[in-house]
């Protein structure tokens, strides 16, 4: 389900989908959930959208699409067609219910009914693996929090057996683990049913006038009655070979810009929770024919350099200071800048002299010499959006920067 607003990320989704925002210097968030697919064998993906669907439709048909030989391998991109009415979808479950018409014809045994807006590693196959061992209906991939944390979340009450036996939203006093009483369990919004149950609950949850059409408000507290409902407790799940330091059941819901800025610094960690370099469990995405990254003047007092950063291909930092710093492809930093703790997507051209920290510049700009981003928020607040803890976010500029600045 590839389908939100992301409004809470805004301006990062002003002109594009969540799924689609660029994340760790060359790859979308939905790369992620699609990597895990890739990886676990199942070959068979439909991609539902919805608003502001072109970035992420044309990052599909660059990185994701297979020949047409493949047969039953697919990643296919759906896009709201109101094909049960004139509206557009009204929920997510409603974005299913709209395209049952692809599991009808398609038939299959199990349905993973997954979001494209997270960053974490996963093996499905071991969630089928535990659903058919317990003969589910339906599983829930769960993730345990610190319960004086889940009142943020909606919470699932499990029993000894980890079957789904209550929901609560948001609850002030959340219902703990059995034999864990520090913990409780969220939901990752990734679902996992029987193919003749997803239908026949869709089709049942179609004609409620009341409901939200949404799998976590209503399809799942349905189903929780018959008895077939049961929680995947995450921090099972194991890719082959983790990194050193990598946090076993990293999970991120890159919902906020402050949540989308942590989750990028963590990546400059020499360790980091959530590794990009971690080749048991490779990220796929687009792959372009740029050139390799360059770092050019070794000056005395124009050195170009970048420390505890991640520099994608094409960018040239020349006599600039980079540190701690997520750089996305084709970035020009042109010299005697310092950029700090910072995320820099594609194409963005930086002139001589800038002092930027604390800050996430959208594709395409291009910052004039002298520019000062993160030192002065009230100023910065008259031309860019600041999040609530000082990150500064410039939005999409208008075109591809062709490097205009002459000068190195």
């Amino acid at each position: 389900m590839a389908g939100g607003r992301g409004e809470r990320l805004f301006p990062l989704t002003q002109h594009r989908a969540k799924p689609a925002v660029p994340f760790g210097g060359r790859y979308r968030i939905i790369d992620f959930v699609l990597s895990n697919f890739v990886n676990s064998g199942i070959l068979s993906i439909y991609v539902v959208t919805q608003f502001k669907a072109q970035s992420l439709l044309e990052h599909l048909d660059r990185g994701w699409r297979t020949n047409d030989f493949l047969g039953e391998h697919f990643v296919i991109p759906v896009p709201a067609q109101m094909r049960s009415g004139d509206e557009w979808y009204q929920g997510t479950a409603d974005s299913v219910y709209q395209n049952l018409y692809l599991l009808e014809r398609h038939n299959p045994k199990l349905v993973a009914v997954f979001g494209a807006d997270h960053i974490y590693r996963m093996n499905v196959r071991q969630m089928i693996d535990e659903h058919q061992k317990k003969s589910a209906d339906v599983t829930v991939a769960a993730l345990p929090v610190k319960i004086d944390e889940a009142y943020q979340f909606g919470v699932m009450e499990v029993d000894a057996d980890w079957r789904i036996v209550g929901f609560q939203e948001k609850p002030k006093e959340p219902k703990p683990i059995p034999g864990e009483p520090g913990l409780a369990l969220v939901s990752m919004g990734n679902y996992l049913f029987n193919n003749e149950v997803l239908i026949s609950s869709l089709k049942a949850d179609a004609a409620k006038t009341s409901s939200a059409h949404d799998f976590g408000k209503d399809i799942l507290p349905d189903l929780v009655k018959t008895g077939g409902v049961y929680a995947y407790d995450f921090r099972k799940n194991r890719v082959p070979v983790p990194s050193k330091g990598e946090e076993p059941s990293y999970w991120r819901d890159l919902g906020t810009i402050d949540a989308y800025y942590d989750a990028s610094m963590y990546l400059c960690s020499i360790f980091p929770s959530f590794n990009l370099y971690n080749r048991s469990w490779p990220l796929r995405t687009v792959g372009y024919s740029d050139p390799p990254a360059k770092f050019v003047f070794d000056w005395k007092d124009r050195q170009g350099m970048a420390v505890n950063s991640i520099v994608a291909e094409g960018t040239i930092i020349s006599g600039s200071y980079v540190h701690n710093c997520v750089i996305g492809r084709n970035v020009r930093i042109h010299s005697y800048s310092t950029i700090e703790d910072s995320v820099i997507m594609d194409w963005v051209e930086v002139g001589r002299n800038c002092k930027i920290r604390h800050a996430i510049i959208d594709k395409a700009n291009v910052i004039p010499s002298g520019t000062e981003i993160g030192y002065d928020l009230e100023k910065d607040r008259q031309r860019y959006t600041v999040s609530p803890s000082g990150v500064v976010v410039a939005p999409r500029g208008p075109r591809k920067t062709t490097w205009i600045m002459n000068n190195p």
